[in-house]
């Protein structure tokens, strides 16, 4: 995709548009011959409106003003796609994002539209709308590449599919005449991998015991703990005031071989408990207990050194330094801890071998690990990432979106690892977009709605669709399989008018 889109330059091999060989050097040359493309991780600046994205580095096609509002409207209109110029990208949800990044695209004139993983951050409602603006694109006579590992959603919107395995092209089938099951044996040699849990291994033993947490909106600034002066103990933050609750009283408990899985469309407060856990932000009220021990009031240092394990849910701001090797990506996180350091010291032989370890263990592919981590693709990045975890043998893993655009392969070897890890007494915290995924690891589920756990469901019994319908704030209590669901009683588990908007 890096080629077609001119970010990079091929070694070999030709590309022709329209009937044309074409060699690009940058972007701009494949924009210009109308190829535009919506990258996995967004490209929006938060701080501008959708209209300022859309006009960046095109000011000269439409203005910056009228002109340029009116030509947004129209391609909205024209395609379904529903989008607001004046509103703010920071206040828009991940569908929302989305669309914003396509109506760019076509901003910019774009007659091919490359599209890679759209759909890893949607609900199965907002992948229906998305397919819904493909085929209306389509009708207009665009052109798109879907690049996705999900078969079921590849067979249902694609007209002509082609298989790539490690690099090379190795068939093309019609979805009418092919079936997941031999999508699957293309993709990776074999049946596709599910991540159904066979047996429970879920124990008495609690290990992480969260009660009351509550955060409020910072304004980007971490909110803090307030000592008494008398020392005894922990008040109420000094900014709480009219602030935005981000996390309201999250109570939970996860025991030893449990995974408890999170449902909720992004922004919903998954970040910020994200955040609470590991310390990076700390709790405006409320408690968190590990192994019996209160860690409220400890740094991120800390909780690692003691047994806190941490898949971010953005590999490339979170988990990650891009420029930098592969074994000093491996000593992120566990800088103090064997065999990353000896006393005081770090040891760079013992992270280096430790290293080739997880490469080889967890099957990363890459020339050698003086490589930097931006040379490898998505799923070897997050493989060296949940090698680098699991190595610490952690009591508690924090899970984000585990395996968010990585390949059938490398996501099958990933929920074996956390399998495994479960069936040793590990806790985990399961956080993710794929509700397959979330309903095939959970023992137990719960629903996350603007910061409050509204619902939980059975993972043996709860379909996608009905997860979905309760993380859009449709349902709470306990969600029961072919039951209406219980609808929320109080107005602030209630849609409000902005979510109803988007």
């Amino acid at each position: 995709m890096k080629i077609l889109y001119g970010m990079q330059k091929p070694d070999e091999g030709t590309i022709a548009v329209a009937g044309n060989q074409v060699s690009f050097s940058s972007p701009a040359d494949a924009i210009a011959r109308g190829i535009g493309m919506v990258h996995q991780h967004f490209m929006l600046a938060d701080n501008l409106t959708v209209l300022e994205n859309v006009v960046l580095g095109s000011e000269k096609l439409h203005g910056i003003g009228g002109g340029a509002r009116k030509k947004i409207r129209e391609i909205s209109d024209r395609y379904g796609l529903g989008v607001r110029p004046d509103a703010l990208v920071e206040d828009l949800g991940v569908a929302d994002r989305q669309r914003v990044e396509i109506l760019k695209v076509l901003f910019r004139g774009a007659t091919t539209l490359i599209l890679d993983e759209p759909t890893a951050v949607l609900v199965p409602q907002e992948v229906d709308a998305l397919f819904a603006n493909l085929r209306e694109l389509k009708s207009e006579g665009l052109s798109v590449i879907f690049i996705s590992h999900k078969l079921g959603e590849v067979l249902s919107v694609a007209d002509e599919i082609t298989v790539i395995r490690r690099g090379t092209t190795v068939g093309t089938a019609v979805p009418s005449e092919t079936t997941p099951r031999q999508l699957a044996e293309m993709m990776v040699g074999s049946e596709l991998p599910t991540p159904e849990t066979a047996e429970s291994t879920v124990t008495d033993k609690a290990v992480l015991q969260v009660e009351g947490l509550t955060v409020y909106a910072s304004g980007g600034a971490s909110v803090g703990w307030e000592e008494e002066p008398a020392g005894e103990g922990l008040t109420e933050f000094a900014g709480g005031g009219d602030a935005k609750r981000v996390l309201d009283d999250v109570t939970f408990t996860i025991h030893a071989g449990e995974v408890m899985g999170i449902a909720g469309v992004e922004g919903n407060g998954q970040t910020e408990l994200i955040d609470a856990l590991i310390g990076t932000k700390h709790a405006h009220s409320g408690a968190i207990h590990f192994l019996g021990e209160d860690i409220t009031p400890w740094p991120t240092r800390k909780r690692r050194e003691s047994g806190v394990g941490y898949i971010p849910e953005d590999r490339h701001r979170q988990g990650l330094l891009l420029e930098a090797p592969l074994w000093e990506n491996r000593i992120l996180g566990h800088v103090t801890e064997a065999p990353n350091a000896k006393g005081f010291w770090l040891n760079p032989k013992g992270a280096q071998a430790d290293t080739r370890r997880i490469v080889e263990e967890y099957d990363v592919r890459t020339p050698g690990i003086d490589v930097t981590a931006a040379s490898l693709s998505g799923g070897n990045q997050q493989k060296l990432i949940v090698g680098r975890e699991m190595s610490h043998n952690p009591k508690f893993l924090i899970a984000a979106h585990p395996t968010r655009g990585v390949d059938v392969g490398a996501q099958a070897q990933i929920w074996d690892r956390i399998r495994e890890a479960r069936r040793e007494g590990l806790a985990v915290l399961l956080i993710s977009a794929d509700l397959d995924e979330l309903i095939g690891l959970s023992d137990t589920l719960r629903v996350i709605y603007n910061g409050r756990l509204v619902a939980d469901a059975d993972p043996a019994t709860i379909t996608p669709e009905e997860l979905g319908s309760a993380m859009t704030g449709a349902a709470s209590g306990h969600l029961e399989h072919g039951e209406a669901p219980q609808t929320a009683e109080t107005t602030e588990e209630a849609a409000g008018p902005e979510d109803e908007a988007r």
